[in-house]
């Protein structure tokens, strides 16, 4: 089977760079084969096929079947490599051709837009009233745009291209303004542009409120902040993460944000802490970490108290791309300090669905109450993987005593609850009807807040009432302390100032990415053809090729093309 996949695979790149009759065949031959054979034989056809396809850039048809080819190729788990980018390059090409049709279309007259396979000598002469000599490009570009989204999607699932696009800002803002604009019409972009947000960043600054630390994080795969929020629980709170005080999430929650399918059984994630941005913007869990500001050089995001209790479910927005996510470094305490003197005070941003604090006869404020997490944690995931909870008293060594007290609060608040009560299961996941069909997973979503049917707002759960638990309000912690560095249980680290010769911080040599420059204005037509500045320098041989060309340019003339 090797052997009769690498002979078609030859005949392709022979056909390609001939423009032979037979290409079309062999294509179709080493799409049959290739789910035969080796990762690593995908991958050496990957490194012959990268020159070839950029041979062929000017033949628009033989360029956007061997793009789709490559995908396929990627999709069976070949790395994408130098094919990926080469993609994408030709991607910015006549993807702007073709924003650039969907423009003078938009300026004709309008109306529906042709299929991009339907496209025909009848629309690029309705376009030519606007893009003059420009209409054959642009309309190849249009003609060749679904194949080149789909192609896109594919070389966007591999690591390696998101990381080559996020180091060139300027590629990446050209191909995402060309994917927002083509997502309007064509679905393929859509997810295209998702991919290109994932591309943008992979490190943040993580700063905690009820711990007063900080931590820098490299992620990748990230494809919402559902699944950051999640891995980032995972790789702070307790002592098998840093010791960031809360409540650990389910093993399989946080497998399902990893490599694993989301596991029916625990699908329901319980959500820790409000996101909110270092200059104060609230961040949440719908957004993408690239929507994360940057602050100072570095994206920065706090996690604060929750202010109202959310859940979502299981998984990955991208099922075939995996997520990961480490801990560079825990900042040192003067400069944690030095950064939560930047940003915004405690309870100063709180969740836009939360209730309005409500005040005591005294006047001052109380603060908004919600469900604790812990709570709901034994009914929703009781699996075997489930451990039963156990506060531990205040003090103890396994756990900061600051903790202790919302362990002792939580403890409180299960006593109260009577008997037979449960907590709320799926019936608070908030999904809005006609968002997904027979199979289809479920979406992310924030929940809306509990209320009484008449939407009254009444806030009533397993028979206790919000009103009936009372809630401390929160200190804000000293911004010099507690010091998470003076505890004496023996696994902590030691203090800064304890390892002799230890080396001040030195300013990190990575920061965030800077924000895109803006767009220079397009110049004024000067004696050029209409629309010429909407596209590129026209690519040799593509408006007068007739070969590998929309139906309508049929049929080919005997002869060489010159």
């Amino acid at each position: 089977m090797t052997e009769e996949f690498r002979a078609a695979f030859q005949r392709v790149l022979d056909t390609a760079a001939s423009q032979a009759p037979e290409f079309p065949s062999a294509v179709h031959d080493v799409f049959r084969l290739s789910s035969q054979v080796s990762k690593d034989e995908l991958a050496t056809a990957m490194e012959a096929l990268a020159p070839v396809l950029g041979e062929c850039e000017p033949v628009a048809g033989v360029a956007a079947d061997l793009a789709v080819l490559a995908g396929a190729l990627v999709e069976s788990g070949a790395p994408a490599g130098q094919v990926g980018l080469e993609v994408l390059r030709q991607l910015g090409s006549y993807g702007q051709a073709a924003v650039a049709f969907m423009h003078a279309w938009d300026k004709t007259g309008g109306g529906a837009l042709p299929a991009p396979a339907e496209v025909t000598e009848a629309e690029e002469k309705r376009v030519e009233e606007v893009l003059g000599d420009n209409a054959p490009l642009a309309t190849v570009g249009w003609w060749t745009s679904q194949r080149y989204g789909l192609a896109a999607k594919a070389m966007l699932g591999d690591s390696g291209v998101r990381a080559a696009v996020r180091s060139d800002a300027s590629a990446l803002e050209g191909l995402g303004q060309i994917a927002r604009a083509l997502s309007t019409q064509l679905s393929e972009f859509g997810e295209v542009h998702e991919l290109l947000r994932m591309a943008e960043t992979s490190r943040v600054l993580v700063l905690d409120r009820a711990s007063w630390r900080g931590f820098r994080v490299r992620f990748d795969g990230m494809g919402d902040n559902f699944q950051l929020h999640t891995l980032l629980a995972d790789a702070l709170i307790g002592k098998e993460g840093r010791r960031v005080p809360g409540t650990r999430p389910d093993p399989r929650w946080t497998a399902a944000c990893l490599n694993a399918s989301a596991d029916p059984l625990a699908d329901v994630v319980r959500g820790e802490w409000d996101l909110v941005g270092g200059d104060g913007t609230w961040i949440g869990n719908e957004a993408v970490p690239a929507d994360i500001p940057v602050v100072e050089g570095e994206r920065v995001l706090v996690l604060e108290p929750q202010t109202l209790a959310h859940s979502w479910r299981a998984g990955r927005r991208h099922p075939h791309i995996p997520g990961s996510l480490e801990v560079l470094e825990e900042l040192h305490p003067d400069e944690a300090a030095a950064w939560w003197a930047r940003v915004h005070p405690a309870g100063s941003v709180r969740h836009p669905l939360a209730p309005p604090i409500d005040h005591d006869d005294t006047g001052s404020q109380r603060a908004p109450r919600h469900f604790g997490v812990a709570a709901h944690f034994a009914e929703v995931d009781s699996g075997p993987l489930s451990a039963p909870f156990d506060p531990p008293a205040a003090g103890d060594e396994d756990g900061p005593e600051e903790a202790g007290e919302s362990w002792e609060h939580e403890a409180a608040w299960r006593a109260e609850e009577p008997d037979g009560a449960q907590a709320p299961r799926s019936e608070e996941i908030w999904e809005p009807e006609g968002l997904r069909g027979p199979g289809e997973p479920l979406p992310f979503r924030e929940p809306r807040p509990l209320g009484d049917a008449d939407g009254s707002g009444g806030t009533e759960q397993a028979g206790v009432g919000v009103d009936d638990v009372p809630v401390p309000e929160p200190v804000a912690p000293d911004p010099l302390g507690p010091d998470p560095w003076s505890g004496t249980a023996p696994d902590r680290p030691e203090p800064w100032d304890a390892v002799p010769d230890r080396p001040e911080p030195e300013p990190h040599p990575w920061a965030a990415e800077p924000p895109p420059p803006v767009p220079e204005p397009l110049p004024a037509d000067e004696g050029r053809p209409p629309g010429a500045h909407l596209l590129p320098p026209l690519p040799p041989d593509v408006s007068e090729s007739c070969r590998w060309a929309p139906s309508w340019r049929w049929p080919v003339p005997p002869g060489p093309q010159d």
